[in-house]
């Protein structure tokens, strides 16, 4: 079926030939594959046009699956089974996903694909850290089983490969113990930029989870004052009242929904300006202890289902970008830019993010990332060019699941092991039957 679609950010829309199937049924699809090519597609959350095939075949995700964990922790998914799916599976059983990002409702085999990290990257990595194999059907129809230790090239090359290497089918994951389905949280309000890089800094080994909203529309003395969230997760004997009754809660289903797209913009520059001051004068300047469902804590978004119609016709654009550790005058010059523009922002995040792992497209690696969601405007691109030049000059790079707007030049200044990446790809699929909307456009 033809179907038009489009990324997170709701831009850049293709019309491609959309397919169910199941696990089974992949190999036929791929040798059936047209000039166009075939991509899978997980729940359609990466934000520009990685998951989409102008004119080609789209792979619809498969149905969620589960076995239950072995005495190891392991438990093996299918690639179309959600991280909710997940989480409502694994936390009556006193276990968690060991990563997870702003958002619970991605598939399994989508996470890999972008290699997807979260509040707790400076200590745990990222989601291909926590992959013991993975089974992946190939180009020629075969179907092979690569891990870490195992066809160790494809395996990493797959992970953050954004889905041209292959179609990941299932998986085997890591899984950490936990005694309830609620985190304690450390909130503290901190003046300016230097303040809150400051104490992320120097509280790295203090906390497994941690993450700053930042205020992009303050300027001069108050640039980049923020409100830092780090968290652990809560043992039985920190809980008290209903949830000390019901430890293991599982997250629930969005309470609100934006029930169609807005036919204008409602995240206007007056709106931010005051939303944010709000935030930042109401949250604490410190408070220690308070318990908040996983859910809550890690994807407080995901409580308003389609809260992306807000923004319009025109839809948003997210800029993510990193800088290593030792650039964090980039990074000050880079949100100096970003708040001289006065754009509505009202969802900025940083984050420090540890060493990266082996796989040549991985996003992270050891420094600061921050997430900028802009209204999507033509005025826009010498900003985000900018910004660009910047981020390399930085020894930089932009997350490519975020992104719907990068020029190929660019691409490779910032991820230097592109060069590996092509050559396990042009080894596994020297005819590119896997292609996608961003492919094309970056040349991969």
């Amino acid at each position: 079926m033809s179907e038009r679609l489009t990324g997170w950010g709701r831009t850049a829309p293709t019309v491609g030939h959309v397919v169910s199937s199941t696990p089974d049924q992949v190999a036929e699809l791929v040798g059936r594959a047209g000039p166009r090519g075939l991509i899978a597609r997980g729940l359609g959350r990466s934000y520009g046009d990685p998951a989409q095939n102008a004119g080609g075949t789209v792979l619809a995700p498969f149905a969620g699956r589960i076995e239950a964990p072995l005495a190891d922790g392991t438990v093996r998914v299918s690639a179309g089974t959600s991280l909710h799916e997940l989480m409502v599976d694994l936390l009556p059983r006193g276990r968690f996903v060991p990563v997870t990002p702003g958002t619970r409702y991605v598939t399994v085999g989508g996470a890999i694909a972008c290699d997807v990290h979260g509040k707790s990257h400076h200590v745990a990595g990222s989601f291909g850290d926590h992959v013991a194999s993975l089974d992946l059907v190939l180009a020629d129809g075969s179907t092979r089983t690569v891990g870490p230790d195992r066809s160790a090239d494809l395996f990493w090359a797959t992970v953050g490969g954004m889905g041209l290497t292959g179609v990941v089918t299932s998986a085997v994951l890591r899984t950490i113990p936990v005694e309830t389905g609620y985190a304690t949280v450390t909130t503290q309000r901190l003046p300016d930029l230097d303040a809150v890089m400051r104490e992320m800094r120097e509280s790295d080994r203090d906390f497994t989870y941690s993450v700053a909203w930042i205020d992009t529309l303050a300027r001069g003395r108050a640039m980049g004052r923020s409100v830092l969230s780090r968290g652990e997760h809560a043992t039985r004997d920190q809980l008290s009242g209903r949830a000390g009754a019901e430890p293991l809660v599982v997250p629930g289903a969005p309470r609100l929904a934006v029930p169609f797209p807005s036919p204008t913009n409602l995240v206007t520059s007056l709106g931010v300006r005051a939303f944010n001051e709000a935030w930042f004068r109401t949250s604490p300047a410190h408070r220690d202890g308070e318990i908040q469902s996983l859910g809550a804590f890690f994807h407080p978004l995901d409580g308003v289902a389609n809260w992306n119609r807000v923004y319009g016709p025109h839809g948003f654009v997210q800029y993510q970008f990193v800088v290593p550790d030792g650039q964090e005058e980039s990074l000050v010059r880079i949100l100096e830019r970003i708040s001289a523009e006065r754009l509505p922002c009202f969802l900025a995040v940083l984050k420090r993010f540890g060493p990266g792992n082996a796989a040549p497209m991985s996003f992270p690696l050891a420094g600061w990332t921050l997430a900028y969601d802009v209204p999507a405007h033509p005025d826009l691109a010498p900003l985000l060019d900018g910004l660009d030049r910047l981020v390399v000059a930085a020894g930089g790079r932009v997350y490519l699941a975020k992104d719907a707007r990068l020029r190929p030049d660019v691409l490779a200044e910032m991820y230097p092991r592109l060069p590996e990446f092509r050559a396990v790809r042009e080894t596994v699929d020297p005819d590119h039957v896997f292609q996608s909307d961003l492919a094309r456009r970056l040349a991969l």
